[in-house]
């Protein structure tokens, strides 16, 4: 069951821009019939910064998302180089995003985050230990900085304001952690 049923008979690269590409492929399906699918490439991993501070307060950022038309609430996140070291790219998007150095980091999971239509990986962490630098968000991003608590984000959640998958996965997981006494 884990070989691929697929066959490329054809593929064709449709666009790419810095950040990703489209590739179309003709493809018999594992039922035997003929078809199209679109592939979107990510050209980085994403990385998600998930704070937590003593009191159990965390940092949201929010902005308008182009792509969705909307206004977001989410954790820290961006994007960071394939082949280097993620972590490294997330304590430059904490940093960015909303001043905050942390001095404890740890994984908290990797997820897929649409893998019916691309490859991106997205990586995210908890970030601990906290001090207050300067942010410095890039020319695209107009953020909001709130420091909540946490038991707030997760009533965002179930009431739909937060929707982004990595902070939602996040939090959800965090929440695992702090009801399994592994977080304090």
């Amino acid at each position: 069951m884990e070989q691929n049923p697929w066959k490329i008979e054809q593929e064709q690269l449709v666009y790419q821009n810095k950040w990703i590409s489209l590739t179309e492929y003709k493809v018999i399906n594992p039922g035997g019939g003929k078809g199209i699918y679109g592939k979107v490439h990510f050209k980085n991993i994403a990385v998600g910064v998930f704070v937590l501070d003593e009191a159990l307060n965390t940092y949201l950022v929010g902005q308008f998302r182009f792509v969705l038309n909307q206004y977001s609430w989410e954790m820290p996140e961006g994007g960071g180089i394939l082949g280097t070291d993620p972590l490294e790219s997330a304590k430059r998007e904490l940093l960015e995003e909303t001043g905050l150095i942390a001095s404890s980091w740890s994984p908290l999971f990797k997820m897929h985050l649409s893998n019916s239509v691309s490859d991106e990986l997205g990586i995210v962490y908890l970030a601990r230990e906290l001090q207050q630098g300067q942010a410095a968000p890039e020319e695209t991003e107009q953020l909001v900085v709130k420091k909540i608590a946490f038991a707030e984000v997760v009533n965002m959640v179930e009431n739909g304001e937060i929707t982004d998958s990595m902070t939602v996965a996040a939090i959800f997981k965090v929440q695992l952690l702090l009801l399994e006494g592994k977080l304090k």
